[in-house]
């Protein structure tokens, strides 16, 4: 991904209707592709959003345009996943989020990605 472009710019955000209480908001996007920088190969999977909202919620018709730029991609499931989180918290700025990458089987191996914030102690 070139240093121009900032996904993050298309993500759109509406007010929490909600701010006296904790809630959790899960987002499925089943449909998510980008493409292994290895191979060229495009590599099929899902995201999932799960998130305590504080002051902001993510406009969901935005966080589709916005995966949907990371179709031509040539990134690992690992740095996608924990660059859709960056994004994510940069815009979105939630109490807590999950962002979980699950992609389909490639060679007889099944990969789910799990980015937490905040990181839980260890």
């Amino acid at each position: 991904m070139s240093d121009s472009e900032n996904f993050s710019d298309i993500l759109e955000v509406f007010d929490n209707p909600n701010t006296s209480r904790n809630f959790t908001i899960v987002h499925h996007c089943p449909e998510f592709t980008s493409v292994c920088p290895k191979t060229g190969q495009p590599d099929y999977g899902k995201i999932i959003f799960s998130y305590v909202p504080d002051k902001l919620c993510v406009e969901l018709k935005s966080l589709k345009m916005y995966l949907q730029r990371f179709r031509n991609e040539g990134m690992f499931y690992e740095a996608v996943t924990n660059r859709i989180m960056d994004d994510f918290l940069a815009v979105v700025q939630p109490k807590s989020v999950t962002v979980e990458s699950q992609w389909t089987p490639r060679g007889g191996l099944h990969s789910n990605i799990i980015v937490q914030y905040p990181t839980p102690q260890a």
